[in-house]
């Protein structure tokens, strides 16, 4: 092998070797661009989504202004939605305690009558006790009486409307005794009742729909 075709081999191998170091460098900035393209990509897209594209012929400070604008009426119509909300829970909390009063004034004024038609009958019983009296004593042969016929239907008028509002004698003889509605003012002998029961009335006990308006005065079995 002669230097000519020596130094042709070497510079065979020199220009493989630049090449190759050539096609290095061009993969390498390939890959840099499409590094560098993508990078502006990402930043075109942030771009995007932090402001909106300004439409053509639209100064970007006007544009910037409707934004800023569009965005404080989104902010106010938010703030109404919030506002409407609360005035209507306010409104249904004055309802609701206002129907709550009127529950409350309705049975106040149901208890105020109540205690008032107890005070009246209060004093009407009496009246019954002496018609009732009256009649125990009248005789079997004045029974049939003009005087004492008219004064029973008056006793007993006034007992069917007393009876419409809620007025009825306490049962008394042979219930057991029941503190919530007798009032014990003697003891007695029985052979019919058994200890505890209720053997003699008194005086007659009345009720005005749930409540004692006057105990019974009863005698009870020792």
């Amino acid at each position: 092998m002669n230097y000519i075709e020596r130094d042709e081999g070497m510079a065979e191998q020199e220009k493989e070797i630049l090449e190759e170091e050539m096609v290095e460098e061009t993969a390498d900035e390939a890959v840099e661009a499409e590094d560098i393209s993508e990078e502006a990509e990402e930043s075109s897209e942030e771009t995007t989504e932090e402001t909106e594209e300004v439409p053509d012929g639209e100064e970007p400070k006007t544009w910037a202004e409707k934004r800023a604008a569009k965005k404080q009426k989104k902010e106010q119509a938010n703030a109404d939605k919030e506002k409407i909300a609360e005035l209507e829970d306010k409104v249904k909390r004055q309802l609701a305690e206002f129907e709550n009063f009127r529950n409350r004034t309705e049975k106040e004024k149901q208890a105020m009558f109540e205690t008032g038609a107890k005070s009246v009958l209060e004093k009407i019983l009496p009246v019954i006790d002496n018609f009732e009296r009256g009649f125990s004593t009248v005789e079997e042969a004045d029974k049939e009486d003009a005087f004492v016929q008219g004064m029973q239907k008056v006793y007993k008028q006034m007992m069917d409307e007393l009876e419409k509002i809620g007025v009825k004698p306490i049962e008394a003889v042979g219930q057991e005794f029941d503190p919530n509605l007798h009032n014990a003012v003697m003891q007695v002998e029985s052979e019919e009742f058994e200890s505890g029961i209720v053997a003699q009335e008194l005086m007659k006990g009345y009720m005005y729909r749930d409540s004692v308006v006057r105990h019974s005065m009863v005698g009870v079995v020792s």
